[in-house]
């Protein structure tokens, strides 16, 4: 990894990716370049751990190595040469007919304008876009579709880019998860003009949701706080299964602490969590269908034959404490068999989903009776979830109700238990429950966040600056759109 400065200023990091003499091995010093010169080796961070998915890619052979090494392929198969606007090919033959296609070009990747209307964007994609050049090269069914797409180019293109790989391609890049900001190039990209024209759309598809999704979780993680538990729910609600495991991994990212996509926690070692759903708790109708009432104690040292009649025993001591009495009635009976059935199942992780019903005068008592159970095998129950309802209301009221059983009982730290709170959570929904000084420990986030609803796409944009070393300039009549290229031995400043 070569950490490099401008040549005034304060610099900001890049990482270099030379392809040129090994495919995936990153060298310590650069090349010999007019583009920077190399700073002190204090402090250059490891690139970050390329995760499960590339220790069982590279276990399975399912990789294309270099002298130096060997990376993964992309993610998501679909990833491949083809993965491209039509017109890249086209440029790409019209480069060659006129002989133009080894003439080395620099082009630089950016975004125009912060999303959200915020003032920074959290650079995300960049391992997806080394995979896909570490792997670049075409098929020969891919070139025989290339044949049939474009009948009219000649034998000799396809011969060539049955040929190409990215070996000549150097990518220089601020690191993965950095903040940026507007014009300022997140990669630059040198090589061929036509084998660099050919990475254009399958780097800004990989770079664009990445960006924008980590930039989204990262906006959430700032408004809630860094002691709140940040949960990703979105992959029902994402744009297809590749939306939903991308933004499981990018909200992870952005500083979310774990998802609930199996998927996505097999693939990137992501912490997986999850509980259970309103059809879970309607489903049952009474405490007699559970058929196995044992439970054994945490350490083994005992066992309750019937854990109903324990769950059922707190209950009545609930419903009769001196602090809680008038708080609530009968709960429902459905409710707690279903509680209780969750609980035989996982004593160790008992959360509950509570509004099923009504969320004060059923779901927590009924919670705390299963809850106080397990307390007497051992066990420490993780918390609720409230997922409709007046949210900052019900988790204060909640609050409240935990620490009267715990003053009432004497079990201790169970005023603390976790508080749960879902049901179409945003930036502006999070704010709100902030100024009503709600009670809520975890917040679990999906269509506002794996959407990205309060902005579509990022902007992201590849453009030639340089071409056989004379720099190159896009005008246009929208000044916002003219971008002026820093120099190459010139690099971002962050101050």
């Amino acid at each position: 990894v070569a950490i490099r400065r401008p040549a005034r200023g304060i610099g900001f990091p890049f990482l270099q990716f030379p392809l040129r003499s090994t495919i995936g091995c990153l060298r310590d010093s650069p090349p010999s370049s007019t583009r920077s010169t190399p700073t002190s080796p204090l402090s250059r961070p490891a690139p970050p751990p390329l995760g499960k998915m590339a220790a069982a890619a590279l276990a399975n052979g399912d990789v294309r190595a270099g002298g130096g090494g060997a990376v993964p392929r992309p993610t998501n198969p679909m990833v491949t040469p083809l993965l491209t606007d039509l017109y890249q090919f086209s440029m790409a033959y019209a480069y060659w007919k006129a002989g133009k296609h080894l003439d080395r070009a620099v082009f630089d990747l950016y975004f125009r304008k912060s999303p959200f209307a915020g003032e920074f964007t959290v650079f995300g994609g960049l391992e997806e876009c080394i995979r896909f050049i570490a792997n670049f090269k075409f098929k020969e069914e891919e070139i025989n579709f290339l044949r049939t797409a474009l009948p009219t180019c000649e034998d000799g293109f396809f011969e060539y880019l049955s040929s190409i790989d990215c070996s000549d391609v150097e990518v220089y890049a601020i690191p993965e998860g950095s903040a940026v900001f507007p014009k300022v190039p997140l990669m630059i990209i040198e090589g061929p003009v036509a084998v660099v024209q050919l990475l254009e759309t399958p780097f800004l598809s990989l770079v664009n949701y990445a960006s924008l999704v980590t930039t989204n979780a990262a906006r959430h993680r700032l408004v809630a706080g860094k002691p709140k538990n940040l949960l990703e729910f979105g992959l029902r609600r994402a744009q297809g299964p590749d939306g939903g495991i991308s933004a499981s991994r990018y909200s992870y990212m952005g500083g979310f602490d774990a998802t609930s996509n199996v998927a996505a926690g097999r693939l990137f070692g992501i912490p997986i969590r999850g509980t259970h759903s309103h059809a879970f708790v309607s489903s049952f109708l009474g405490l007699d269908e559970i058929i196995d009432k044992a439970l054994s104690s945490s350490d083994g040292s005992n066992k309750c034959e019937d854990f109903v009649s324990l769950v059922e025993n707190w209950l009545v001591k609930i419903q009769g404490a001196s602090s809680l009495r008038g708080s609530f009635g009968e709960t429902n009976q459905s409710e707690l068999a279903a509680f209780t059935s969750y609980a035989l199942a996982f004593p160790n992780s008992f959360l509950a989903l509570v509004d099923t019903y009504d969320v004060m005068r059923s779901g927590v008592p009924n919670f705390c009776a299963v809850a106080l159970a397990l307390n007497d095998m051992g066990y420490k129950a993780v918390g609720i979830r409230l997922d409709s309802g007046d949210l900052a209301y019900l988790s204060i009221e909640t609050r409240k109700f935990f620490c009267a059983i715990e003053k009432e009982f004497g079990v201790v730290g169970f005023g603390k238990t976790n508080i749960t709170a879902s049901n179409d959570l945003n930036e502006e929904t999070i704010d709100a429950l902030n100024k009503q000084g709600h009670e809520v420990d975890s917040f679990g986030i999906g269509t506002y966040l794996v959407t990205c609803y309060a902005q579509a796409a990022l902007g992201c944009v590849f453009k030639l600056v340089e071409i056989n070393k004379q720099p190159r300039i896009k005008l246009s009549e929208d000044v916002t759109k003219v971008y002026m290229s820093v120099p190459i031995s010139i690099q971002s400043e962050k101050i």
